[in-house]
Order: structure tokens, then C-alpha cells, then sequence
């Protein structure tokens, strides 16, 4: 039986929103649990790394989150949410409701986004790594082909760079946050068959690329808007249909 190919149903992300209390508090989740036969690539704080993953969670936590043990928390959020086995776990200020979603020949992006603390990657004068903060752009992807390891990571560079293309379009002076997280997943492989390329350029780099692209963008224009940072609302960048 063949791997189930993750967020391929355009309804499971609504299905997969949670509360979960904890002492006296309810923590908005957004779960999605594949279950076996999937492989994830992330930067989260829990479940980094690339390896057999069977469940993301995103966790949204209060403006004021100054709990110094994420890992920990995310594991108990995790337990809590009815989730086993190895998984990925993130967490963000940004409302978990107000994720946003888009599809581009099979591959799958899922974005939520807080970007009150942005700036650029190479900043002068910075150092140090913030323990998770509010803010964060989370970007979730799914593709329903199998990738290498080197894929997986260039998949995560893809997703890195169409990201950043959606903010400069959008005017807001900033590569993304200081604790922004991706997570890419795809199915096992099988009979040692995978994809060995996932630059912007290859099949699947490029449709990923416009996927977090345009979920991206949908996740950051209203809150730019918001607080009149946003620019060229209708541009687009030449080549990508939105």
C-alpha cells in the first residue's frame, strides 16, 4: 500500500484546528497528523532535522510566551492533542486560524504569519538566537513525491527564497522574522526511488516555490496592510500566476 500523501485534501487544515487547555488556558492548535510513511525536513524547535515524521503541530502561544522549556511544552501540547510517535513541532504568536493555504500542482503550502519583529536576514550588529518569540512566519509543505535527503533540504532553501520574494513584493523591507520555521514533508520513498532536485527551477522546487509564494503573500498582505506598510498590493512578480 502506497504512502498517504499528505494535505492533498483542501479541507484538511480546517478540519485539523484545535483548543487544547492548559492550566486554566486554551492553546489554538493546528494539527495535522499524516501517520506513517511520510518524511519531513524542519527547523522547528521540536522534531528538527529530517527523518520519519507522523504529525506537525503549530502551536500558538500568548504575546507574553516567555516559557524557557518550547520543547518540552510542545511535547505536552503534543500529548494532549492525541499525538504519538515521532512529529515536528512549531510554535507562533500569529493567530492559527488565519493560516493561509495554496496549492500548486500537488505541492501544498500552508502559512502563518506574524510579523510585528522583521528584518533582514544579514542585518549588522545582531547575534545570539532568540528563544521563540511572538511574531514567526511558519510555512508547512507537503508534495506528493518522494525527495532525497539533499532534495528535502534544498526544498526548505526553495521554500526560504519564495518566501522572501513574497515580502519584497509586498514592501516590507525584510527577508522574514528572526524565528521563522519550516517544515517540508513528502511520502517515504519506495524501492529507493526519489527525487533528487527540488530547486526553484526543477518540477517540484517550482511548483512548491509558488505554492509558499502565494500562501505567503495571502498570509502577510492584511496585516501589512494593516499598519500601512504595504506596497504594490496588485504587483506581481513576472512568471508567477496568483
Amino acid at each position: 500500500m502506497p504512502p498517504r500523501t499528505p494535505l492533498t485534501d483542501p479541507s484538511l487544515a480546517d478540519a485539523a484546528l484545535l483548543a487544547h487547555t492548559e492550566q486554566g488556558r486554551e492553546w489554538p492548535l493546528l494539527v495535522w497528523a499524516p501517520g506513517p510513511g511520510v518524511r519531513m525536513v524542519s527547523s522547528a524547535v521540536l522534531g528538527g532535522g529530517i527523518g520519519p515524521r507522523e504529525w506537525v503541530l503549530n502551536a500558538q502561544v500568548p504575546p507574553g510566551y516567555d516559557r524557557l522549556d518550547p520543547v518540552a511544552h510542545l511535547r505536552d501540547l503534543a500529548t494532549g492533542a492525541g499525538l504519538a510517535g515521532p512529529g515536528v513541532g512549531l510554535m507562533t504568536a500569529a493567530s492559527v486560524a488565519d493560516r493561509r493555504q495554496a496549492v500548486d500542482g500537488g505541492a501544498r503550502a500552508v502559512v502563518t504569519a506574524g510579523i510585528g519583529v522583521r528584518g533582514w536576514a544579514a542585518a549588522p550588529g545582531t547575534g545570539g538566537v532568540p528563544a521563540p518569540r511572538p511574531g514567526t512566519i511558519n510555512i508547512i509543505v507537503s508534495l506528493p513525491v518522494p525527495l532525497t535527503d539533499a532534495a528535502l533540504v534544498n526544498a526548505v532553501a526553495t521554500a526560504t527564497e519564495a518566501k522572501v520574494q513574497a515580502l519584497v513584493e509586498l514592501g516590507a523591507d525584510a527577508s522574514g522574522t528572526p524565528t521563522d520555521a519550516v517544515c517540508v514533508a513528502a511520502p517515504a520513498p519506495i524501492g529507493g526511488e526519489a527525487e533528487p532536485f527540488a530547486g526553484p527551477r526543477s518540477l517540484w522546487g517550482a511548483r512548491l516555490a509558488r505554492a509558499v509564494h502565494r500562501a505567503t503573500r495571502d498570509a502577510c498582505a492584511g496585516l501589512l496592510a494593516a499598519e500601512g506598510s504595504v506596497v504594490g498590493a496588485g504587483a506581481r512578480s513576472p512568471g508567477i500566476a496568483t
